[in-house]
Parts: C-alpha cells; structure tokens; sequence
C-alpha cells in the first residue's frame, strides 16, 4: 500500500497537476488528498466522460490530465476515449478501479464489469498496467506510462485493486451558495435565423482572442466552411462534450472561451450545466443554438421545446443567462454576455437546416487540437477588432 502523497509527489516529477473524476471508494485517498493538496486541481464532474472532456480541455490548455473513475463507469467514458482522445491525439492518464475483480466479493453490479475491464480498455485501444501498490514501483510505473503516452499521443491507464492507497481523511469546508445570476430575455417577434446566419455574425463579433469550441456535426462543419481560423476547434464525435472541454480550457487560460453547442448535444451531457456552475470560470461564454432537431442526422425531433436552456443555466449557477430569437436579438445578447458576468449562456432559437454547399474540415482532428493548444499558448490580446467572416 502506497500514501496518496507518495503518488501525488511521484505523478509532479511528470508534471500531472489537474485531476478530474467522478469518486469511487477505491479512489477516496486520491480524490481527498487531491482536494487538499496545494498546488493540484480536482474538478468533480456530473459524470466520467464529461470528466475525460474536461481533461482534455485542460490538456489543450497545457496541463498534465489524470481521469479517475471507478471501472463501472467507464461505460460512460468509452465515447469520447474513443471519439475525442483517439481522433485528436489527445493523452490523459486515467486511474481506473478494479470494482468486481474475479474471486474478491463485491456488489452484484460490479460484476460484469470485474470480469472485463482490462478486455474493455484494449478494445477501446487503451494501454494499461496494474497500478503500483508500493512506493518503489511508483517512478518506473509513471515513467512507463508517460513515455507511452508521448509515443502514441493516447490515454494510459492504471488499473487500481481495493486497498492500493492509505486514506487520512479530508477536512473541507462547505460552499457557500451563490445569488441567482441575471436574467436578460431579448425576445421578439421574428424570423428565426439559420445557424450558419448566426455562425456568420458570430465571426463579425467575436474577439480574436477567444478561443472557440464548436460541438460535433454541422455546427462545427458550418463553421469551419465560413471561416478556418486557429482559435477554432471542430469537435468531432464525444457529442455533448463541447461544454465540459470549454470548462477544462477556460479553468486554465486568461482569454475568452466560447462554446457553440447545439440543443441535442447539450441535453446529453446536460450535467455539465452544474460543473460549469459551480466552478464558475470567470470567461466563459456557452451558446446554445436550439433548432429543435438532430440536424446531422435527418432531423429528427429533441425535446428542447419544453426546455428553458437559459432556466436551467441559472439554476445550475451561471451568472448570466439571455434568451434570443432573431439574428439582431443574438448579436445584441452576444455583446451584453461579452461583457457581462460569467460564466453566461445564449440560449438562441434558430431555424432548422443547414446550408447547401457544407464542407467538412480539410485539417485532421489531432492537427486541429495542436494548432488550437498553440493558440493558447499565445499570449491573449483581447479587445481587438473582430475579422470579417471568411477571414483566416
């Protein structure tokens, strides 16, 4: 049995500082000594695949990411390990537990996933090892891991058996609850834009140094058809990611960050609403373009007519919420968000369709993440004059 501040001064020498993970008792030492240790960020998530987003988010950023989570919910990770981290080359270590190990008793549902969890990481193509159960084995363990890690540009992962890390406790002190943010309801009567009408003024407004993060589908192939910029990235598949990977890059840079998300992608990790709240980063703006429909997929009906997106922003903790429905009324929302308190939400309505002539990005998935993590990397000069739409 190692101490958590045995792996925590190991995992430093590899520069792992931002941890995100949604708890499992095998993880409690890690999770409580992360919590308290100055110097680590822990992120609790609403689930494990907006935990592997937002890592991936801070990864583009330039942190060093560790994903925990117990084996049960690597269910929940499967899809962005596989659609995010494997298409844009994108590392993280991940802890995984062991729960349901053949021949140790555990709790009935565990029991699937005991007997096939390192079958599940190889199929998904991630490498793993036990994780190291005495201090010794701690540097050779983490050297193997990130060098692996930097060869395949891919997630690594440990696979921890109940009793790997003495636990001491965690004293914290509780959150204080947050005023309601302010509400702002813009609309009128009119026509609802299309989303490329919207992507389009959104390139007039938008401040250049704002790194933008578009969600998977037609939002992002619209985009990138108008104007191919660094400060863009086009997600692909990891759909409902877009709002968790904004939060782990606007945790960690002094810009603005920008989420374009779509009504179908936002339902499905809607959890992520509350992360963002709570950890409230002070530059994000997250639009929602609701049209009603999976647009990529023939349109078929969501359910976001009986949903208040701007509703269940505020309740989540956002500072800011506004509500628009016409191509005037988003840009005057976009101009107050920008300005205003944050984290905000745009909840716009807008028309369904897409436009006629839709490219996809002719730049590969993992050229699309290193161009966008050297932008970051860029000092941020904001308050300059926004490009014209089509402009590189």
């Amino acid at each position: 049995m190692i101490s958590a501040a045995e792996f925590f001064t190991a995992a430093a020498h590899h520069g792992f500082d931002f941890y995100s993970g949604v708890p499992c008792s095998f993880l409690t030492p890690l999770i409580n000594g992360v919590l308290k240790r100055p110097g680590l960020t822990y992120i609790g998530a609403a689930s494990e695949g907006e935990a592997v987003v937002i890592a991936a988010g801070a990864w583009l950023a330039g942190r060093n990411t560790v994903v925990m989570c117990q084996n049960s919910g690597l269910g929940n990770a499967v899809n962005p390990l596989t659609s995010l981290n494997a298409p844009f080359r994108i590392p993280t270590l991940l802890i995984t537990t062991w729960r349901g190990q053949p021949g140790i008793g555990d709790e009935p549902q565990h029991q699937v996933m005991g007997q096939i969890t390192h079958k599940l990481l190889s199929v998904i193509g991630v490498e793993h090892e036990a994780f190291p159960k005495k201090a010794q084995e701690l540097p050779a363990a983490l050297r193997h891991a990130s060098a692996r890690m930097a060869e395949r540009e891919l997630p690594f992962a440990f696979v921890m058996e109940q009793a790997s890390v003495a636990d001491d406790g965690l004293d914290l002190q509780a959150r204080a609850h947050l005023d309601p943010g302010v509400r702002e309801d813009l609309t009128m009567p009119g026509r609802p834009p299309s989303r490329a009408a919207v992507l389009e003024r959104f390139l007039t407004l938008v401040d250049p140094a704002a790194a933008v993060i578009a969600t998977t589908g037609k939002c992002g192939r619209e985009l990138f058809t108008l104007a191919d910029r660094p400060q863009h990235l086009y997600q692909v598949g990891s759909m409902g990611g877009a709002s968790g990977m904004g939060l782990g890059v606007a945790l960690n840079v002094s810009r603005p960050v920008v989420v374009l998300d779509g009504d179908g992608a936002a339902l499905m990790k809607l959890g992520s609403f509350a992360t963002i709240g709570a950890y409230a980063p002070a530059g994000l703006i997250h639009i929602v373009l609701d049209n009603g429909v999976h647009d990529s997929t023939g349109g078929q009906p969501t359910v976001s007519h009986s949903v208040d997106f701007a509703g269940v922003a505020l309740a989540c903790g956002y500072r800011h919420a506004l509500s628009c429905a016409t191509l005037d009324q988003f840009a005057s929302a976009y101009r107050l968000a920008a300005a205003g308190p944050k984290p905000v939400l745009i909840h716009a309505r807008i028309a369904s369709g897409s436009m006629s002539k839709l490219g996809r990005p002719t730049i590969s998935p993992a050229d699309v993440a290193r161009r966008f993590k050297a932008f970051l990397a860029q000092p941020a000069t904001a308050g300059t004059a926004p490009l014209a739409a089509g402009a590189a």
